[in-house]
This record gives structure tokens, sequence and C-alpha cells, in this order.
């Protein structure tokens, strides 16, 4: 009858728990100033933010590190493990709106003094044992809310670990096609350079076979000799940067340093398409603001939970059981014991505790919201500085292109007048050497509009990120949280005791 009545009481109870009161704001998305169209655009865009945009390069190389990297790299196993963790730290705080149950069995063996102040009677053997087993019960219940908005910001947590592991996917896919690309444009620079040595080489020979027969000069020797050491100068301050970015790459990859496998010529890189896009998608498709909002919310449920603070905690505890000196007898009922209880604290004075914890929480929550409007703001910044870096790029590329085109044939029509006495060897050296600077500038260009396609992928987010992460290793997924009961209106300031 009694565990009845208790169970009538507790049900109730409980009820009040899961409807009762939630102090502090409800999350409400704040409004944030979004530009109908970006500051920049291109002619061609393509509806590709969802799709695989490495592909469109058209290299298997590249095709088979992003995946290499994204099975093994190790940030993305730390994300993936950060992720777990506020799952369980998720449970552990929503487990505190639920009665924690728990069982106990004692068995000891014990002797009585026979000369203490109160003597054994007569024939009592000072030697027995005991034995117990019961089920206690305690839960707080979370009338104001506490809990409950811990939980929020304990799911809020999780759900912003979970896109920050969505954006170490996206910087890592978007790190492993930049080095790439960097690293075919430093191959083409020392091809170049090689190139260049190998033909100033063959100069320094005719030269000197000249000098040697006194039809030039030797200042006209040492300025090719010069021109040729300077050649091979640059080939190994090119040969130091490859390394440098084959072990950066290694390293996305998972591995130690170690060289990397090459596909595709810079020159045979397809450019992918500009991917299409409003300024307000970004805020739904770019992981990092979803993370950045997140926080705004787990800051925003917490305030409640400071607030809460400032009102009554009420808690029970339960025990039945039994308790018998003999174990043949524990489980009858003259052994059995049982205990209720409830408990009410109330802060009458915290000398300003509770009013400096809410006042905390209330700062973080104004961090969090000018955290989330600086990383929105920073979005259309880094879309905007990609859409004109590859505008401008390709534009500087087509100059460039023919810059290269001009200067070859002025350095072959300044040796044909060399050859043919009509002027000096400087200008040879000239024209060779601002065709070289060119040729080395031409291929840097062509690596920095490629990177620019990468950066713009990167700015603007997208689907793609999630087929990305469908790359990674397989790894078992507890079920999702679920959705946190509607709160209703929060109490008035008055009542909140503000």
């Amino acid at each position: 009858m009694r565990a009845t009545a208790f169970a009538r009481l507790l049900t109730p109870l409980l009820l009040l728990t899961l409807n009762g009161c939630l102090l502090g704001p409800d999350y409400v998305r704040p409004k944030v100033d979004v530009p109908a169209t970006f500051r920049f655009s291109m002619e061609e865009t393509a509806d590709t933010a969802n799709t695989a945009w490495w592909e469109q390069f058209e290299d298997p190389v590249l095709n088979d590190l992003i995946t290499a990297a994204l099975a093994d790299n190790l940030d993305v196993k730390i994300a993936a493990a950060r992720v777990e963790e506020f799952r369980g730290q998720f449970v552990t705080t929503r487990s505190g709106l639920f009665p924690q149950v728990g069982a106990n069995f004692g068995a000891s063996r014990q002797r009585a003094s026979q000369d203490g102040s109160v003597p054994l009677p007569a024939g009592v053997n000072p030697v027995f044992n005991e034995f117990d087993a019961s089920v206690s019960a305690s839960w707080e219940i979370d009338l104001f809310g506490k809990i409950r908005r811990e939980t929020e910001a304990a799911r809020a947590n999780l759900l912003a670990s979970e896109e920050g592991r969505r954006g170490t996917i996206l910087t890592l896919v978007a790190s492993v096609a930049s080095s790439y690309i960097n690293l075919r444009s430093l191959d083409r620079q020392l091809d170049i350079a090689k190139a260049t040595a190998e033909s100033r080489a063959d100069s320094v020979k005719v030269f000197t076979l000249r000098f040697q027969g006194g039809e030039v000069s030797q200042m006209e020797l040492a300025q090719s000799q010069s021109e040729y050491q300077a050649a091979l100068a640059t080939i190994p301050q090119l040969e130091a940067q490859i390394a440098v970015q084959e072990d950066a790459i290694a390293v996305l990859l998972g591995r130690n340093p170690e060289p990397i496998l090459r596909g595709r010529e810079l020159d045979a890189l397809a450019p992918p398409a500009i991917p299409a896009g409003l300024p307000s998608d970004l805020i739904a498709r770019r992981p990092d603001l979803l993370e950045a909002e997140q926080n705004l919310v787990a800051q925003n449920a917490l305030i409640g939970a400071a607030r809460a603070l400032y009102f009554p905690s009420i808690s029970l505890t339960g025990l039945f059981g039994s308790l018998s000196t003999d174990f043949s007898n524990l489980f009858t009922g003259p052994a059995r014991v049982w205990s209720f209880a409830g408990a009410v604290s109330v802060p009458i004075f915290t000398a300003g505790n509770i009013e400096g914890q809410v006042r905390q929480a209330e700062a973080r929550q104004q961090e969090a919201l000018l955290a989330y409007r600086k990383a929105i703001q920073v979005a259309f910044q880094e879309v905007a500085d990609a859409l004109i870096t590859a505008q401008k790029s390709r534009e500087q590329l087509n100059v460039q292109a023919d810059q290269v085109t001009a200067l070859s044939t002025y350095a072959h029509l300044a040796r044909l007048r060399y050859e043919g006495g009509y002027t000096s060897y400087i200008e040879v050296l000239d024209a060779e050497r601002s065709l070289f600077n060119a040729q080395l500038v031409y291929a840097q260009t062509q690596g920095t509009e490629l990177s620019s396609f990468v950066s713009l992928y990167k700015a603007m987010g997208g689907g793609w990120v999630v087929k990305a992460e469908q790359m990674t290793q397989p790894q078992a997924q507890p079920p999702q949280p679920p959705a946190p009961a509607q709160p209703v209106a929060a109490l008035p300031a008055s009542e909140a005791q503000r």
C-alpha cells in the first residue's frame, strides 16, 4: 500500500518536472545583415556545391590522396573522438532528469563486546552474522528547469562538435587539394628552371669554345656563365620547397613524411566550375557557422540554468530492502526495511554567488552572439575574396600567357640579331632573363588560379562536406539525441528574483 501511494505521488511529480517552468530566454536565431548578392560574381556558375568538386580536376591521383586523407588523417580522428566525448556528456547531463536507482547487497560477520557499558544478556552469542539487500532511488525534481536547460546546452554542444568535425573535414579536403596544386606548380617551375639551366649550359659551352677561338670576349663568356649559375641556384631552392610541400601532404594523409605520387601536369588540370549560391545559403551549409550557432544555443540555455539557482531544489530518496542476521530469513516479512524522504534546499543568502553566476552566463551568451555574427561576416569576406581572386587570376593568367609568348619571340629574335652581329649579347641575356622570370611567374599564377577555386568551394560550404564525411572510416554511431521538449514561456523577471 505504501509503495502504491508513493507511486501515485511520483507520477504527478514526474509530469510536473517534464512540464514545469523553464527559466531563461528561449533561443531564437538572431537577425543578421545578409547581403542580397555577393560583392563579386562570376558569369559562369553551376550548382556544384553538393558534389565532389575535387573530381572536376580530372586527376585520379588527387582523388586518391583526398580519399586517403579522409580515411587516415589524425585531425579528423581527433574531431570524431571529440564528438563522442560530447555525446557522453549529453547522456550524462540528461540522466539527471530521471530517478537514479541502485541496488546493494552486503554480508558481514561481527563479534560484539562482552565488556561494554551495556553487556550482552547471558546466553547470547557475541558472534553473529548480518545480511542486507536493498534497492535505493534518488531523484532531484527539476521543477524550475535547471537540468533541462543544462541538457539543452549539452545537446547544443554535441551538435556543435559534430559541425566542428565537418569543419575539420572541409578544411582537410581543401588543404590536400591546395597543397597538391601548389606541388604541381612547384614541379612545373622546377622543370622550367632545369630546362633553362640546360639551355644556358649549352650556351656556356659554345661561348667557351668561341672565347678560346678569340671570337667573343671574356666579358661575354662571364655573362653567359653568370646566367647559367643563376638558373642553377633556382633549382635547389625549388627542390627544397617541393620536399617541404610533400612532407606537408604526407602529414595530411596521416603518414610520416614521404614522397608523394604525381598525376596530371599542371597544364592538364581542369579548373572546376564556379559553385552557385546566395549569401543566405552560407548560414545553412557552412559547418563553422552552424557550430558557432550551436555554441550560442548552449550559452543561451545556461542562462536559464543559472537563474534556476535562485529557486528551491527538491529531491526525493527512497529505500526498500531486507536486513537479517540469518540469510535464510533475509527475504521474509519481518526482515523488511524501507524508508522514504524528501528534502527542499532554498538559497537565502549567498553573498552574490548566484547573481555572479547569472552575470557570467549572460556575458558568455553575448560573447557567443558576437562570435556568431563575426563568423558570418568573415564567411562573406572569404567568399568575396575567393571570387575576386578567381576572376582576377584568370585575367592575369591570360595576360601572362601573352607575355610569355611575346618574350619567347623576343628572346629568339635577340639571339638571331646577336648571331648576325647587329646587337650585343647583353640584349640576349636581358631577353632570356625576362623570359625565364615570366615563365616562373606564369606557373605560379596557374597554381594561384586553381587554388582560388579550392578556396571558393571551401568558403561556400555545401553538401559536398557530407559526401566527404561519408568517405571517412565508418564508425558505429549511437542514436542521435532526441529533440528537446517544447519549453513553456519563461517566468517574468520579477518571478525570477532578478
